[in-house]
C-alpha cells in the first residue's frame, strides 16, 4: 500500500478503530500460542521428559559433547559422569503447574516468529517507505537472534550452570535436592534471558538508523558497556559468577558486532549524501 493510500485510511481510522486493529493482532498471537502450548502440553514425555529434564541427566548433548572433547584432549575433567542432585515436588500442585508453565513457555518460544511477525504487520503500515526498506527481514532476522538465543541458553548456559550449581557444596552433609519449580524457573530463565539479551544487534541497529547512537559514541561507552552487561547478566542469572561470565562473553561479542553495523550504517549514509550532493551540484534547481 502507498504511504499516500495509507496517510488516507489513517485519517479516516479512529483511535478505537486502532485498538480494534491491535485487538486483532494479539487474539491471533495469543491463539498461536495457546495452540503450540496445548500440542506441547499433550506431548509430556517428549517436551518435558527430554527437553525440560534434559540438562539434569549425564547423557544430554552438552555433557556427551564435552566428554568427547575430554578425551580427544586427555582432560578428564571435561567429561561430566554425574550430577549429584534429585528433582522433587514439594507441593500437592507442584507438577502439574511446571507442566503448565513449560508448556505455556515451549508453545512461546515455538511462536516466537509469528508473533513477531503480527506486532510487525500492525505497525509497519505506519512507517515511512525508507523506514520499511531499512527495516526489511526484521521479522527474519529478529527471529534468527532470538533461536540462537535460546539455544545458546539451553545448550551451554544451562547445563553448564546445572553442573555447576548441583556440584557446588558448602558441607559433606547437605543433599542437593532441587524443587521442580527452581529447577524450571532457572531453565527458563536462563533460555528466555538468553534469547532477549541476544537481540542486541537489533537494538543497535535501529537506535543507529534513528541517528541516536554513533559507532564512535558505541566505542567511547565500552567499557561502561561492559559493567552494563555484567551487572545485567547478574541479575538475570543465578547468583555464581561461572553463568554469568557465559551469558557476558556472548553479550560483549554482539555490542562489537552493533559497533561493526553501526559504522556500516554510517558509511551508507556518507555514500548517499555524497551522491545527493553531487545531484545537487549538478542540477540544483
Amino acid at each position: 500500500m502507498a504511504l499516500d493510500q495509507y496517510q488516507e485510511e489513517e485519517e479516516g481510522m479512529s483511535f478505537l478503530d486502532h485498538l480494534e486493529a491491535l485487538r486483532w493482532h494479539l487474539l491471533r498471537s495469543v491463539a498461536a500460542i495457546l495452540v503450540l502450548s496445548v500440542i506441547a502440553f499433550l506431548s509430556k514425555s517428549i517436551v518435558f521428559g527430554m527437553v525440560i529434564l534434559g540438562p539434569s541427566k549425564v547423557d544430554f548433548l552438552t555433557y556427551r559433547v564435552l566428554c568427547d572433547i575430554g578425551d580427544y584432549f586427555g582432560i578428564a575433567a571435561l567429561c561430566i559422569e554425574e550430577l549429584p542432585f534429585t528433582i522433587q515436588s514439594r507441593q500437592m500442585t507442584g507438577q502439574f503447574s511446571m507442566h503448565m508453565t513449560s508448556s505455556f513457555v515451549v508453545g512461546f518460544v515455538v511462536a516466537f516468529p509469528y508473533v513477531f511477525w503480527e506486532f510487525w504487520k500492525f505497525i509497519s503500515p505506519g512507517l515511512y517507505d525508507q523506514e520499511k526498506n531499512a527495516a526489511r527481514g526484521a521479522v527474519f532476522f529478529v527471529s534468527l537472534l532470538f533461536f540462537l538465543g535460546a539455544a545458546f541458553g539451553y545448550f551451554i548456559l544451562s547445563p553448564l550452570s546445572i553442573n555447576f550449581l548441583s556440584n557446588y557444596q558448602l558441607d559433606p552433609s547437605i543433599l542437593n535436592e532441587f524443587d521442580i519449580g527452581s529447577y524450571v524457573t532457572t531453565l527458563i530463565m536462563l533460555v528466555l534471558a538468553s534469547a532477549i539479551m541476544f537481540q542486541l544487534p537489533v537494538v543497535i541497529y535501529f537506535l543507529s538508523m534513528s541517528g541516536l547512537v554513533t559507532a564512535a559514541i558505541l566505542r567511547a561507552y565500552r567499557r561502561h558497556a561492559i559493567v552494563v552487561i555484567l551487572i545485567v547478566a547478574a541479575i538475570i542469572t543465578p547468583p555464581d559468577v561461572i553463568s554469568q561470565l557465559l551469558i557476558a562473553m556472548p553479550i560483549l561479542v554482539l555490542y562489537e558486532a552493533g559497533i561493526t553495523i553501526a559504522k556500516r550504517l554510517e558509511k551508507k549514509r556518507a555514500v548517499k549524501a555524497a551522491e545527493y550532493e553531487k545531484q545537487f551540484e549538478r542540477d540544483p534547481d
